[in-house]
């Protein structure tokens, strides 16, 4: 697939577009807190964990500690891990592709304790638990 000079010109001037609301200056993985902090061109610092980002969680903290920006500086790579994070995707609260993203959300939500849930497990229990699932 080749790109046309129209295209190549409309992804330059997309990607100045997103540059001038700030791009990543530097980027560190702090082992105390287990998060990466990145530091923006307009002088914002965002810390973040890495157990919420697909590619990083459960990754050993000598492979989270070497980080490479993008000559963009909308992106950041880890390359022990084969890894990429988008920085404008993560400030809007995109911490991986919709079905990784999915899993990490409904599994959070079945881990969450309320009166009303222990009431209804209760409830369901006296009746004989949850149905076998039928092949």
């Amino acid at each position: 697939m080749e790109l046309t000079e129209q295209e190549l010109s409309d992804s330059r001037q997309h990607m100045e577009e997103l540059r001038g609301h700030g791009y990543v200056a530097s980027a560190k993985y702090v082992r105390r807190t287990a998060r990466v902090v990145v530091k923006l061109s307009t002088g914002v610092q965002v810390a973040f964990p890495t157990e919420l980002v697909e590619g990083l969680a459960g990754a050993a903290p000598e492979d989270l500690a070497e980080i490479e920006v993008s000559p963009a500086g909308l992106g950041l790579h880890w390359p022990r891990l084969d890894a990429d994070v988008y920085v404008p995707s993560l400030l809007q609260g995109v911490f991986g592709s919709k079905k990784w993203m999915a899993s990490n959300l409904g599994s959070s939500g079945g881990k969450s304790r309320s009166p009303a849930k222990g009431a209804a497990a209760r409830e369901n229990g006296r009746k004989g638990g949850r149905p076998p699932k039928v092949a």
